[in-house]
Order: C-alpha cells, then structure tokens, then sequence
C-alpha cells in the first residue's frame, strides 16, 4: 500500500516537471499568440502562383513547418501580380495563362480553410530597376526622389561621393510628392476590394533610400549620400518653413526642420494607408518590414517605426534582421523589443543565408524563441529546406 503510494505521488510530480521542461524548451518568453510566418516573393523559384500544384505545396509546407502567415508579394516594382484593372497585370496574365485560373483566389480560400493568413505583400516607394513603371510613364522622373546633388536614387556618375558610397540599386518614389500618395492609396483599395479573404496588408520599402555608409542626420550631408530631395517635396517644405532645403539649411534648428519634414512625409503617407485600410476593412492587420536597428532607421532612413508602434499606426513591425551573427542578431531583437508601444514585433529571419548551415539556424531560432518577440517570419518560401520544416514541426 505504501509502494502504491509512491507510485501515484511521483508521477504527476514527473509530468509536471516534463510539462516544465517542454514550455521551457519553448521559449520562457515566447507569447502564448506566437506567429510563425514566411515571405513568399515574386521571384520564388518555385512559382508558387503560376499552378494549381504550387499552391497547393506552399500550404502543405506551411501546415508541416506549423506556419500560420503568408506574406505573398503582389505589388512588386510598379507590376501587378494580382488581378488589377489600374496596374500593370502582365505578370498576372502571365500567371493566369499558366495555372488556368486566378491562383491567389484559390490560394486565400485554401488558407482560409487551414487557418492560415495572408497578408497582401505591397512594394510602396521602391519600383527596383523598373525604368518602365506606369506611374513613370504618367509623371516622368519628376516622381523620383533624389540626393541633394538632384539625383536619383538609381543613377550613373562620376561624382567624387559615388567613390565612397554604396546606393540601393533600384529606383524610389518621393513620398512626399502628393502624386505618389494618391496612386499608392489606389493601389492598396484594389487589392481590398478584389480581395476581401486577405487577412492584411504587408507594407514594404516604406522609407527613403539608405546608402551605405549611411549619413546621421542632414547636418553630415557633406560625408554621404542622403535622399527626400524630390522637385515636389522641396517645393511644399519651402512654402511651409521659407527655407530651400538644397542650399539655404545653416544651422542646427533649419537641418532638424527639415529631416522632421522628410520623416512627417513617410509617416504620413502610412497614415493615410492605414487610414483607408480601417475605414474600408477594420478587421484588415496592417504590418509592415522595417529596418530592424531604430536608429538608422530613424535618421537615415526617415522611418519611425517605433513611433508607428507607438500610436498604433501599424499592428506590428517585421525586423528585417538578416544576419549570420547570432549574437548581432540578439542585440537587434533586445534592443527593439523596447520599441513595441501598442503593437508587436515580429523578427524576419534571414533563412536564405543559413539553408546550408541548419545549425547556425537553429542557434538562432532558439535564441530568438528565448526572446519577448511576438513572432518569427522566414525569408524565404525557397530556403525553407526540408530538415528546417521537420525540425520547426
């Protein structure tokens, strides 16, 4: 009878250490709401949209990987790979020839039916090397922004600087040029509108460009590269302040008016995205992929993503931190995890540099776990090997 005893007393003592054992094999810090996600590109060697097969591959990896977010990108460069009446849906015609059928369609319902969302990914201020792009056809290069030299972002020179500094290859609207907002907000109502079973809206490349080494402010202009000099942007600080932006900026008060304006005109523009995205669809989730250390982002970059977090303009941000360095990458995620406010952060784990090397990935998906973030995304769908969707299952 006493054995018996024993017996009955030690073990729920063991299932409860195991139990333990297993939430802290989890993550002590981990959110009981902890999202698994993956960027799904254009580019995708595996053409995810342009067959009924591919589709359905994608979610049977999701559900295998335990992955509950897709973020599927659509809007891409100024192409549209969904079904637009307003864009350009080449890529998409192209899809349709293909598959025989919209597969974005079938890929929101399959979603749906497995319990997995879809966040519309858009491309906002960049068009890569899209030197053909609709909205450049309409207005001509007066839509770019451009370095305080009046290039630019994607432009040839011999200028002294271009020794010295490494630009973002691609081209970027200004997004303090009124055009530029009222052609990105129609952009974001058609995907709404033609899709309602997306579950939100993925925001990318909401920023100036970011050359490196990257310049701290417009006071250090003379060192470095640094953009929000479009015709239109230039033109409406001017009327607001007096002061030419280009050559008139003298002392410390005029540089911090004007990186407060080239900030105010991102954060603005995502005001107005999120804006018509809670008036069209409140139960849509806005997020957006940031550029995961705060301060560049800040003064650099001109995205405040703290402060959208902060007020509640996005629900989470997406740290873009791609890095082989684990230790670079957990300074990243603590230093960010500040930064929350109202939302929640999600860390994009750079994959494609680690498929090779699994156990430089499961390093850091474990630390990342041992964090406070509220969700880890993959980037991307191609480097998600089988050994990492039998070891995230």
């Amino acid at each position: 009878m006493k054995n018996r005893l024993i017996k009955i007393l030690i073990v729920p003592a063991f299932l409860i250490f195991n139990s333990s054992l297993l939430a802290a094999q989890d993550g002590p810090g981990k959110p009981k709401d902890f999202k698994k996600g993956v960027w799904v590109s254009v580019f995708s060697a595996k053409k995810t949209l342009y067959s009924k097969e591919g589709v359905h591959k994608l979610i049977a990896q999701c559900k295998k990987a335990k992955i509950n977010e897709i973020y599927l990108q659509i809007f891409q460069s100024g192409n549209a790979y969904y079904d637009s009446k307003i864009s350009d849906r080449s890529k998409y015609d192209q899809m349709v020839k293909s598959s025989g059928l919209d597969t974005l369609d079938l890929l929101l319902r399959e979603a749906q039916e497995n319990k997995i969302d879809v966040f519309a990914w858009v491309n906002v201020l960049s068009l890569g090397k899209n030197d053909k792009a609709d909205i450049l056809n309409k207005y001509g290069s007066s839509i770019l922004t451009r370095d305080q030299y009046q290039r630019p972002s994607k432009s040839v020179s011999n200028m002294e600087i271009d020794k010295y500094c490494l630009r973002e290859d691609m081209i970027f609207l200004e997004p303090g040029d009124p055009r530029v907002e009222e052609y990105i907000l129609t952009i974001i109502n058609e995907i709404i509108n033609r899709y309602p079973l997306i579950s939100g809206i993925h925001l990318d490349y909401l920023r100036y460009p970011s050359p490196v080494p990257f310049v701290p402010g417009t006071r250090f202009n003379k060192f470095g590269l640094t953009y929000g000099y479009g015709i239109k942007n230039v033109e409406r600080f001017k009327e607001k302040t007096g002061l030419n932006s280009l050559d008139t900026l003298n002392n410390e008060d005029e540089y911090l008016a004007w990186d407060n304006w080239k900030r105010q005109q991102v954060t603005e523009l995502l005001r107005k995205i999120s804006g018509l995205i809670r008036v069209k669809s409140p139960g849509l989730l806005v997020s957006c992929a940031v550029m995961p250390m705060a301060e560049r982002a800040y003064t650099n970059a001109f995205q405040d993503w703290s402060l959208w977090l902060e007020e509640g303009i996005i629900d989470y941000a997406v740290l873009m931190a791609y890095t082989k360095d684990n230790q670079f990458a957990k300074e990243i995620v603590k230093s960010s995890l500040g930064h929350k406010g109202k939302g929640k952060i999600y860390v994009g784990m750079g994959l494609f540099l680690m498929k090779d090397k699994p156990d430089l990935f499961f390093n850091q998906y474990h630390m990342i776990n041992d964090l406070s973030s509220d969700g880890i995304v993959f980037f991307s769908i191609d480097d998600l090997t089988e050994q990492i969707i039998g070891y995230l299952n």
